[in-house]
Formats: structure tokens, C-alpha cells, sequence
């Protein structure tokens, strides 16, 4: 005997999220943990650098971007395993310590948070990458160097792939920057993308 219409249709509509779920957990997941850099301040989040990554990736990974304006590390420290459980990422990007920086915040105590987000994604089993970034030396250039020398620090410590800075070919160009001086615009964004994906290519086995 023939299934009623309505029925049907109910079997159907209960069906297509469990393929969808089957459909993402088949797919390796990407996560971008990172500040207002990857969270595309002040341009459309579509323009930016982690959207175009989703793009160039195609439909064999799953791109997430739990990134927030103004985090420090000690907030993504505080977040992070919530996020990591939400998520259940295979790589994590990890850009964080620019607010730090920006703030004058202890290196040493950021060196610390960066740590143990890197203990606690290696404990999910997902791999790290490292975005390194530079600041202004408006704390004079000795607490500068010392932000941006706890990145290599770190991926030799964990020997994890990093980029040692994130903006480079852009931080200095006025007409990659927005007005702020701090954030890159969107023509920017290709060129952020080009420089993770140095990094980040190998690790996925796509060709660089």
C-alpha cells in the first residue's frame, strides 16, 4: 500500500539533516581561531582572508571562523574548549596575541596562553598552525621584539608550522591598510591568503 503524501514528505525533511551532519563529518574541518584579522573588521566577512580560504578549498573541507574582534589570549585561552567542542576541528589556525601586544600586556604571560591553547587543540587530536604577527613599536621596540619572538619560540618548542607574520608585503602599504593603520582592507585579503597558504598547503597536501 501506498505511503500517504504528508508521510513521505515528514521521512524526507527528518532525513536531510542526518545525510548533511554525514556530509560534514566526512569532511576534514578547518578552524580559524584568531582576532579582528580573521574576523574581517571593517570590510564584509565574505571579503575576507578566511572566506576566500573556504573558497579556495573547495568542498573537501569544512572552513569554521569562531574568531572575534579585540580577543587576547587570555580570552581565546577561555574559549577555547567550548569552541574546541563545538567544532571538533582537524587543523586549527591559530592568530592570536596582536590585542596583547596592542594593550602592552605581559609577552611572558601571552607565551603562556598561546601554550596551553596549543596543549589543548594537540589534546583534541587536531593539528596547530601558528600565525605569527609584529607590532608598532609604540611600547619601544624591545617589548615589540619580544611579542614577536614568542612565536618562533613556541613552533620550536611544540614543532608546529607557523608563519612567523602574518601581514607581511601588506603592514607597511597604506593602500593595503584601512585608515585605522592596524587593519588591512579588502584588497588585502588575497595577499594574507597567499602568505598562509605557504604554510598551511603543505600540511593538507595541496600544492602550493
Amino acid at each position: 500500500m501506498a505511503l500517504p503524501l504528508f508521510l513521505l514528505l515528514s521521512l524526507l525533511l527528518m532525513s536531510t539533516p542526518l545525510v548533511h551532519a554525514e556530509d560534514e563529518a566526512d569532511r576534514p574541518t578547518v578552524m580559524v581561531f584568531g582576532d579582528s584579522l580573521s574576523a574581517a573588521l571593517g570590510i564584509e566577512r565574505e571579503q575576507g582572508w578566511v572566506n576566500l580560504l573556504s573558497e579556495r578549498l573547495g568542498d573537501e573541507y569544512r572552513v569554521v571562523n569562531p574568531s572575534i574582534s579585540g580577543e587576547t589570549t587570555a580570552g581565546g585561552l577561555e574559549r577555547l574548549p567550548a569552541v574546541l567542542e563545538r567544532y571538533r576541528p582537524d587543523y586549527v589556525l591559530l592568530e592570536l596575541g596582536g590585542n596583547d601586544g596592542l594593550q602592552g600586556l605581559p609577552p611572558r604571560q601571552m607565551r603562556a596562553n598561546l601554550a596551553r591553547m596549543i596543549e589543548l587543540i594537540r589534546a583534541e587530536g587536531a593539528q596547530v598552525v601558528l600565525l605569527g604577527i609584529m607590532i608598532p613599536p609604540n611600547y619601544g621596540q624591545p617589548y615589540a621584539d619580544a611579542i614577536a619572538g614568542v612565536y618562533p619560540a613556541l613552533a620550536q618548542e611544540y614543532a608546529i608550522p607557523y608563519l612567523p607574520f602574518l601581514l607581511e608585503g601588506v603592514a607597511l602599504d597604506n593602500a593595503l591598510m584601512q585608515s585605522d593603520g592596524i587593519h588591512p582592507n579588502a584588497s588585502a585579503q588575497p595577499r594574507l591568503l597567499d602568505n598562509l597558504w605557504q604554510v598551511l598547503a603543505p600540511l593538507l597536501g595541496e600544492p602550493s
